[in-house]
């Protein structure tokens, strides 16, 4: 951590999810899926997700995201319990304190590498100018200062997926969170990727929660959080497997 990362972690987390529960259906049909979650994220760590396809982690990010509000439990956002929010509250928070970024980039096919980082910029208030100068600023640290006038289809996976990541901090969030940002790539494509997101994390000093199945990945990272019967414990790379 660098000192202004330090200084944040001095403050307590930037989120936490306390007893977070979440539960489909009804009746005999219930599915509970989250049943008692933990977490905490300090300013500046990079935290892997893992677990089995079907675990609940893709909830879990809904959950910590504001896309989905859980069955019971509290989510708490630089100390804001956003259980008590309404819509409009919880859709500025998610605007102004959260990153995303997925398997698939969803860039938008029709502007350039530059303009897809700019279109959040100027949706949440920054002049053209103001997006553009810092559009470009974001994607020459990602090493696309040459790439940021193609569109996606002239751009490859790895490109494509770094632009996704820059456009998920062009608004300064305080948490970006990853769904297998890295699932789609080649071995050495999704390392070169989450060297770049390495960076970014460290430059900024923001929280990441990336869920993976890449185990490899995962070991590299602060720590690695494991989805074990709808809740949340610490892996011990070290540990001998039971």
């Amino acid at each position: 951590m660098n000192d202004k990362t330090k200084e944040q972690a001095a403050k307590g987390p930037v989120l936490r999810l306390s007893q977070v529960t979440r539960r489909f259906g009804e009746g005999d049909h219930v599915v509970d899926v989250l049943k008692g979650v933990d977490l905490r994220l300090m300013p500046g760590e990079l935290v892997a997700l893992v677990g089995p396809s079907g675990a609940g982690k893709s909830t879990l990010l809904h959950i910590t995201g504001l896309l989905e509000q859980p069955s019971s439990g509290r989510v708490l956002i630089e100390s804001q319990d956003c259980a008590a929010m309404g819509d409009a509250e919880r859709t500025r928070l998610r605007r102004d304190t959260i990153g995303f970024v997925y398997q698939f980039h969803h860039l938008l096919p029709e502007f350039s590498a530059l303009e897809n980082v700019m279109v959040p910029q100027m949706i949440n208030g920054l002049s053209r100018k103001q997006a553009r100068d810092r559009s470009a600023q974001l994607l020459k640290m990602v090493g696309l200062d040459q790439r940021m006038d193609h569109r996606p289809a002239k751009l490859s996976g790895g490109e494509q997926q770094r632009v996704a990541i820059v456009r998920a901090i062009a608004n300064v969030p305080k948490v970006l969170l990853a769904d297998e940002p890295t699932g789609n790539l080649d071995p050495q494509t999704a390392a070169e990727v989450f060297a770049q997101l390495t960076k970014i994390v460290r430059v900024t000093g923001l929280s990441a929660l990336i869920a993976t199945h890449n185990f490899e990945l995962a070991r590299s990272m602060d720590r690695t959080l494991e989805m074990k019967d709808g809740r949340l414990v610490e892996r011990d790379w070290n540990a001998a497997p039971v």
